[in-house]
């Protein structure tokens, strides 16, 4: 937005710390004629007739008063100005900071040494803006990239196939159909996942009261068949535990967690609980499961899209797109809640959400 050129702030500062002065002298000289000079006869023979009288005061006090009242006002001029300048100097760095950044570069830090003061506090909190932003801007890039491979992937595996079967036509179309079923499904999974991933964290849902623990069953009732097939013992314990939130979105909270906790688990014997409670103004999912024991370094970075245990998301049965939890994690986010993943020493993943409760 345009606006109409004006007086800079050093030079509004400078004019008000001359003009503070100048009243100032101005004020003294009154008091001086005041309580001076009111004083003084005024007849010809002065102050007991020796003493100057009055008109002689005033003809030389006036000259030395207007002489002292210019000085005053270009030492407020000159000192306003230099003073002003070491005042704003703060504001110079922070606004070339801020420059830079509105040129994409946001590794630039204002970094102000000295005392605690507003400037201070102002170029402390303009630095941790830049280091959110900057951190949000490579989150949202390795995003994109990843997301960009993993759309790329099942296109070019279609590609591939279509052009085999161009090649050989007495290739079994059945196969074919079902290897390019697979891989569409694949995509619209990727694509449903993304498009979710977006609604959550824009925020844009409906609010109403919901209960994590019908959830928890309804997800874990829905996922009890993959659990069978795995010989996963899969338990719901826990009470009533109400939160407010978007009730789809939730359940597809419960549901990446239980069915994550089922996929990456042991071969055979392996075990899943999930438990609901709420604690005062909180209300408290907790999902454990067994598995490989997870490195403490590893976990935080679970949440980041396409990221899966040990490695980058595969291909494999269960394998899905790789973002189970970061859709879990921006779902709690858009909820004002608070995820917790902590590795078992035993091997597994305990992962903790906390949600506002209901009263």
């Amino acid at each position: 937005m345009r606006r109409r050129p004006g007086l800079s702030a050093r030079l509004k500062l400078t004019l008000s710390y001359a003009g503070f002065l100048a009243v100032a002298g101005a004020l003294l000289l009154a008091v001086v004629w005041m309580f001076i000079l009111r004083y003084v006869p005024d007849n010809s023979q002065g102050l007991l007739g020796t003493s100057p009288n009055r008109y002689l005061l005033v003809r030389t006090f006036a000259p030395a008063a207007a002489l002292a009242m210019g000085f005053l006002l270009v030492f407020g001029l000159v000192g306003g100005w230099i003073l002003a300048g070491r005042m704003l100097a703060p504001l110079d760095r922070i606004t070339a900071a801020a420059r830079l950044a509105g040129t994409g570069s946001l590794s630039h830090r204002v970094r102000m040494e000295g005392r605690r003061d507003e400037f201070r506090e102002l170029a402390d909190t303009f630095d941790t803006m830049l280091e959110q932003l900057e951190s949000h801007v490579a989150e949202q890039q390795r995003f994109a990239a990843n997301a960009s491979h993993e759309l790329r992937t099942p296109l070019a595996i279609s590609q591939t196939l279509l052009d085999v079967a161009r090649k050989d036509p007495t290739r079994d179309r059945g196969e074919l159909i079902e290897r390019l079923h697979a891989v569409n499904a694949r995509a619209i999974g990727l694509t449903e996942a993304l498009l979710l991933l977006s609604r959550s964290d824009r925020g844009t849902f409906t609010r109403e009261s919901v209960d994590l623990s019908l959830i928890a069953e309804e997800a874990a009732e829905t996922l009890l068949p993959l659990a069978e097939q795995r010989g996963i013992t899969l338990d719901v314990t826990g009470g009533a535990a109400r939160a407010v939130g978007s009730a789809e979105l939730l359940l597809r909270m419960v549901t990446n967690l239980v069915q994550n906790a089922l996929v990456h688990n042991l071969p055979a014997g392996g075990t899943v609980t999930v438990c609901t409670e709420a604690h005062g103004g909180t209300s408290l999912l907790r999902v454990e499961n067994t598995g490989r024991r997870l490195p403490p370094e590893l976990v935080p970075t679970l949440t980041e899209p396409f990221q899966r245990g040990t490695e980058r998301a595969r291909t494999d049965e269960h394998a899905g797109v790789g973002l189970g939890l970061a859709i879990v994690h921006s779902v709690v986010r858009a909820h004002d809640g608070a995820l917790e993943l902590v590795s078992r020493p035993a091997g597994g993943l305990v992962v903790t959400v906390r949600l506002p409760g209901t009263p």
